[in-house]
């Protein structure tokens, strides 16, 4: 049976009644079994869902009531710096894309880590993801924050920002324009709840020019202002964690020269900027590379997947030089996720402190035996007729809706959120198992003591939106 939002404001603090009590900006827990029994379920749903007042109500619910119940959003800065320190080792965090059935997949997908014991697991969402599957900040964060509610989860939430990147073209022709847009992008994502950000000024390397450092110049400058930005945003108590990124995905392989360029101009740039403010400005606690990986695989004229090469020697001894020399987590591999499942302990034998997970999932959500024909059938109908400018000259149907079928998440949400409740446990009990394996073979099974112990803990004031004010003082 689907799960309908609440009609109004009124609706929603009835329902809350007895279950949660709020006062002024803060939210008690008086019922956990009553909050995750159906109230998170609808107040989730009108999070998404619902007209604006009732999910702006929602949305502050879900995002107060969570650390109420145990569950606080959190950043990875400190625990990454632990790993530079040597305080661990070989243990590779897996950043998830939640593209679509978010609720459900970020629920499976926290079974799965309390399953095998795991805290070290991050959410993110790219600022090109967040068009195609119609999530800005505030959704996403609520259906993460609601998934731990649902699932009772005790501990960190680490929700990240991927790939909030600098468009090459655009910055082309109006450069302040498209880093306006990442800097007011900041601002809304640490505002819900993500006190983890990857900034991508990687687009910028210009490798026509003559020295390395130069090549890396724009990079590095933008990134350096643009942790200046989420520095002047970011909690007080919270160092949230920036990410910075050499080398475009799919692109060169990154170097250690290229590390060294970018680190000498962004610590620099970094002081220049600290300097003139008066303040200290802390730095990233990790580093994107290349290393041979493309974003969602390379399909083939069957639909199937080419193998993919990964340059773990590379990836080694890019991560040891961001620790050694510079104190980081270690090096980020994007587009991992359609590597054979064998491969995956290989990340955390190179040392990477971060992975990043996406295409594989949703081609299992897509793949699913229980996944109705009918509405994939008027995905790819879509696919075909709003997107065919997409295809490239000689792709095969499959590969086509291959590449295309992730801008369906956003235009059939609703549906897929409306889907009967076995069919989505169906595609869930297909998911979860991948999940546990992944967790198992980046070696952070067993890690959820580590991740608390570094992991500071701060209960950030949130301002009730002036609707829930009014409506619980009547």
């Amino acid at each position: 049976m689907a799960v309908h939002p609440y009609p109004s404001v009124d609706a929603i603090l009835r329902a809350a009644d007895g279950i949660l009590r709020i006062e002024e900006d803060a939210v008690e827990v008086l019922d956990a079994d009553g909050l995750r029994a159906d109230l998170i379920d609808r107040l989730i749903a009108t999070a998404v869902f619902g007209d604006e007042e009732a999910w702006a109500a929602s949305r502050w619910l879900i995002r107060v009531a969570a650390p109420a119940a145990g569950a606080y959003p959190a950043s990875i800065h400190d625990l990454y710096l632990a790993c530079g320190r040597g305080d661990y080792a070989n243990k590779t965090t897996p950043a998830i894309n939640v593209r679509g059935l978010t609720f459900d997949v970020a629920r499976t997908v926290l079974q799965a880590a309390h399953e095998v014991d795991n805290k070290m697991v991050v959410f993110e969402l790219a600022r090109s993801e967040m068009g195609y599957t119609e999530q800005r900040p505030g959704e996403y964060a609520s259906n993460i924050l609601a998934a731990a509610i649902k699932d009772g989860w005790q501990g960190p939430v680490f929700i990240q920002g991927d790939h909030y990147q600098l468009s090459a073209s655009k910055y082309a022709t109006d450069p302040e324009g498209e880093t306006t847009g990442v800097r007011e992008l900041i601002a809304e994502a640490i505002a819900a709840g993500y006190f983890n950000i990857d900034v991508d000024a990687s687009t910028l390397v210009d490798l026509d020019r003559s020295s390395v450092s130069e090549q890396q110049r724009d990079n590095y400058e933008r990134t350096a202002e643009l942790t200046e930005v989420v520095r002047d945003h970011q909690p007080a108590g919270i160092e949230v964690s920036v990410g910075g990124e050499i080398g475009e995905v799919g692109t060169t392989n990154s170097t250690e020269e290229d590390l060294h360029a970018f680190m000498a101009g962004y610590v620099a740039e970094l002081r220049r900027r600290g300097e003139a403010r008066g303040r200290d400005l802390t730095g990233i606690s990790k580093i994107s590379v290349q290393t041979g990986t493309s974003h969602g695989g390379v399909p083939l004229a069957d639909g199937t997947v080419a193998d993919v090469s990964v340059d773990f020697a590379t990836l080694g001894q890019l991560s040891e030089a961001a620790r050694s020399g510079y104190g980081l987590g270690g090096a980020v591999q994007h587009g991992a996720s359609t590597l054979p499942e064998s491969a995956f302990d290989r990340f955390a034998q190179a040392g990477a402190v971060e992975v990043h997970l996406a295409t594989a999932f949703q081609n299992q959500i897509y793949d699913s035996a229980a996944f109705p024909a009918d509405l994939l059938e008027d995905i790819y109908a879509h696919l075909a007729a709003n997107h065919a400018s997409e295809r490239k000259e000689g792709q095969t149907d499959a590969q086509f809706y291959y590449t295309t079928r992730k801008r369906g998440f956003g235009p059939f949400k609703r549906q897929l959120w409306d889907l009967p409740g076995e069919t989505r446990g169906a595609i869930m009990d297909e998911l979860r198992p991948s999940f546990v394996l992944i967790m198992q073979r980046l070696g952070v099974a067993g890690s959820g003591d580590l991740a608390e112990r570094f992991t500071q803990r701060v209960d950030v004031p949130v301002p009730a939106p002036e609707v829930l004010r009014a409506g619980a003082a009547r």
